[in-house]
């Protein structure tokens, strides 16, 4: 089953109010998707609406289909789309897809909802500034206590496929990082000028560990998921105000990896190395509950280190 608007078409046509794609066109377009590991560069997106005629945000809201087409639900089979518009260190706008992702047998609250994964995506990749999300349906108030961890929440729009919203009218008595004297927020991060005191951590695992957002637990943690055929992919730690909405980093590398179409299984997967920051642990029980959902994968390795001052 799908979601409530969209009807997930794989090996078809997509087609709806706001653009109409050929079969070609289409699985091109999942394609090419898949390879940029759900991104669409500023060149992509004035290319296909230069190619359909339309304008940027009807782009941004015909695509959510294909969004939801990377959902994992085994759950609830309910396969929910986000994409992010947002601006890149250069200014230039760029689609940062997103879908849910879900784990058998395991806790409800270990999910990844549609909107964090687009999100996650974008501040993975460099995103500055968001400017819009669309969404398949409305976003629940889980996400939207996600998205008040924003430094753009009170600005950007977003986009239902009959309604469009701000955040504050969705959430008008929030609760956020100010509530907890955190000056910082999610893409507004305090300065880091720390490393890690232990020369055997690999630079790029490192790197993802520092840049990520912890002003509540100071964790500063990451995730490498690594594969046999299609490289690595990296997870950083995003905590909430709220704390329930936190990403794990397992779940920040995960939904990276299903944005690139590809399965969690050993045949995929040779490695995943969780690191975290000495005296600040928290992740590795929720990492381990994660991957007890599924078979036959290498053991989770555990790296704890301690930062420098």
């Amino acid at each position: 089953m799908a979601s409530a608007t969209f009807l997930v078409q794989a090996n078809t046509a997509l087609s709806n109010t706001h653009i109409s794609l050929s079969i070609a066109q289409t699985q091109a377009l999942r394609s090419q998707l898949k390879t940029q590991r759900g991104i669409l560069n500023a060149n992509n997106i004035n290319q296909l609406c230069t190619q359909l005629n339309v304008t940027n945000d009807a782009l941004l809201q015909g695509l959510v289909p294909l969004a939801s087409e990377f959902a994992v639900a085994p759950v609830s089979n309910f396969h929910v789309g986000a994409i992010v518009k947002a601006l890149d260190e250069s200014g230039e706008v760029n689609f940062y897809f997103g879908a849910n992702a879900e784990f058998n047998r395991q806790a409800l609250s270990l999910v990844v909802h549609a909107e964090q994964s687009a999100i996650n995506n974008a501040w993975l990749n460099g995103a500055k500034k968001i400017l819009k999300i669309a969404i398949s349906d409305a976003p629940c108030g889980y996400c939207r206590q996600f998205m008040n961890e924003l430094a753009d929440a009170r600005e950007f729009d977003i986009l239902l496929p009959e309604q469009q919203f701000k955040l504050a009218d969705l959430l008008p008595h929030s609760f956020g990082p100010t509530d907890l004297g955190n000056q910082y927020s999610l893409f507004n991060p305090a300065p880091q000028a720390r490393s890690f005191n232990n020369t055997e951590v690999e630079q790029q695992l490192a790197a993802y560990a520092l840049a990520a957002y912890v002003p509540y637990s100071q964790n500063y943690s990451a995730v490498k998921i690594t594969t046999f055929n299609n490289g690595d992919f990296y997870g950083s730690y995003a905590e909430n105000a709220a704390y329930s909405p936190s990403l794990s980093p397992l779940q920040s590398a995960l939904s990276q990896l299903f944005l690139a179409g590809l399965s969690f299984n050993q045949h995929t997967v040779k490695g995943i190395t969780l690191l975290e920051t000495a005296g600040h642990e928290n992740q590795a029980g929720v990492a381990q509950a994660v991957l007890a959902s599924f078979v036959n994968l290498p053991p989770l390795e555990l790296i704890s280190a301690p930062l420098s001052e």
